[in-house]
Formats: C-alpha cells, sequence, structure tokens
C-alpha cells in the first residue's frame, strides 16, 4: 500500500478515537453541576473537563490539516475526491462538536447556578450541619481553586506542546516529500542528461554524414560532368567524321561517273572512227 494512502487510514483511526473521547468529554460537561460532591472533586472540575474538549478538538482540528495536506499526494482522482469529501464532513462534525461544547458549558452553568442555589438555602437554614458543611466548602474551595489554576496551567503546556508536535509532524513530512519530489527530478535529469548525451552524439554523427555526402555529391557530380562533356565532344568529333566520309564518298562518286562518261564517249568516237575505215566493197564472209 502507498505511503500516502497508509497515512490516511491512520488519519481516520485517529480521528475515530479523538471524536468519541470529545463526545465522552462534552457529554461530561453538559451533566456538569448536578451535585455539589462533583463540583468539588478535582478529577471532574469543569476546567477539567473542557481542557480535555479542548484537547480533542485541537487534535481534531491537527488531523483536518493533516488529511488536506495528504488528499492532493493520492494517487488516484477517485481517492482524492473521497478524501476531499471526507475532510468536508470532518469539518462540519468538528463545527458540531464546538457547537455543542459551548451549549454544554451553557447547561453546565446553569447545572452549577441550580447547585449553587440549593446549597444557598441549605446553609441558611442553621443548625450543626449548616456549620460542618460551611467549613468544608470552605476548605474544599481552596483547594479547589489551586487545583484548577493547577491544571489549567498544565492543560495550556500539554495543548502548546501537541499543537508544536503536530506541527513539527507536518513540516518532517513536507520535507520528506520534497526530498522524494527532489530525488525523483534528480533521477529524471539524469536519464535526459545521458539522453542528451547520445543525441548530440547522433547529431554530430549526421552532420559528417552530411559532409561527406556533400563531398561525394560534388565529386560524383564533377565526374558525371565530365563524363557528359566527353560523351558530347566525342559525339560531336564523330558526327563531324562521318559528315566527312560522306562528302568524300560523294566526290569519289562524281569523279568515277565524270570518268565512264569521258570514257563511254571516246568509245563512241573510236568505234565511229572504225566503222569509217572499213571499205565498202570489201566483201563479208560468213563464218559461220
Amino acid at each position: 500500500m502507498d505511503k500516502v494512502v497508509e497515512a490516511v487510514e491512520t488519519a481516520k483511526k485517529e480521528w475515530d478515537e479523538a471524536y468519541s473521547r470529545a463526545k465522552e468529554h462534552i457529554k461530561a460537561i453538559q451533566g456538569y453541576g448536578k451535585s455539589r460532591e462533583e463540583q468539588n472533586s478535582n478529577s471532574n472540575s469543569l476546567p477539567r473537563l473542557n481542557g480535555l474538549a479542548q484537547d480533542a478538538l485541537a487534535l481534531l482540528s491537527s488531523l483536518q490539516f493533516r488529511l488536506d495536506l495528504l488528499a492532493p499526494q493520492l494517487p488516484t482522482d477517485d481517492q482524492v475526491q473521497s478524501a476531499t469529501a471526507l475532510l468536508d464532513s470532518w469539518k462540519n462534525e468538528s463545527h458540531n462538536l464546538r457547537q455543542s461544547l459551548r451549549n454544554a458549558n451553557l447547561q453546565a452553568k446553569a447545572n452549577m447556578r441550580k447547585a449553587a442555589q440549593e446549597e444557598r438555602e441549605l446553609l441558611l437554614g442553621g443548625g450543626g450541619e449548616s456549620t460542618i458543611r460551611r467549613r468544608n466548602l470552605q476548605t474544599k474551595a481552596g483547594m479547589t481553586s489551586a487545583a484548577e489554576s493547577i491544571t489549567d496551567s498544565l492543560r495550556r503546556t500539554r495543548q502548546l506542546m501537541v499543537q508544536e508536535v503536530e506541527r513539527s509532524a507536518s513540516t518532517l513530512m513536507t520535507v520528506e516529500e520534497s526530498t522524494g519530489v527532489l530525488k525523483k527530478a534528480e533521477s529524471e535529469y539524469k536519464g535526459h542528461r545521458s539522453l542528451l548525451m547520445r543525441t548530440r552524439n547522433l547529431l554530430s554523427t549526421m552532420q559528417r554524414q552530411d559532409v561527406l555526402d556533400r563531398v561525394i555529391l560534388a565529386v560524383g557530380f564533377f565526374l558525371f560532368s565530365c563524363a557528359v562533356l566527353y560523351v558530347v565532344s566525342k559525339r560531336f568529333g564523330i558526327l563531324k567524321l562521318q559528315q566527312k566520309v560522306t562528302a568524300a564518298i560523294k566526290a569519289g562518286m562524281v569523279g568515277q561517273a565524270k570518268i565512264g562518261d569521258r570514257a563511254v564517249v571516246n568509245g563512241i568516237n573510236d568505234n565511229a572512227v572504225h566503222r569509217v575505215d572499213v571499205p565498202l566493197d570489201r566483201p563479208m564472209r560468213d563464218e559461220l
């Protein structure tokens, strides 16, 4: 179980116990003063009962403060909402207890006035019993006054000590939570730092690779340009050579044609001359 959840459960148990004690003290205050012996008893005096009730209410207030600190730190939203609703109910119950304590004190004062009136009537009645009762009352009143002053001082001291202890516990809990948050932040920072280092190394590698790719592209483009220029130059040279050869072939064919024409002309002339030289009166022979 989470530590915050455990702390909330502990606060709930302490609240139930303190709430029960506060109700018991308020009930005792409400019934105080019905008998004269109860008023003169040091163990059940009204200031002591009020001090115990105030201590219980102070403890309830400190538990409210603790729950108010712990509620936002619960792991789930449902638990946070439940703790917030519980805190509101605690505030209402504490308010009702304070009103009940006020009403109980009023009732106790009314009881005390009623008991004092009855005691006054008994003392004014006269007789030996009345004299003995007056002496006992004087002695008990002095002892009660001294005991009440001491009890009140001790109650205030105890209440201050309880408040300081609760405040110190709350401060210590807050410091522990802050320490946990700082440790978590430190671990996350270390993780991010290693990630940043890896990212920086990757960026450096990518930059080097980018420079290398640029160099390779530049060299490749230069070689490609040279190859293109070479092919183009070769292509234009072959075309010129082909044109020259074609022109030469055409020139040779034209020359041969002229030579043939001359030969034909000369042959015709030779035949004509030969035919002219043959005598007309020469007899023809049939060699077959």
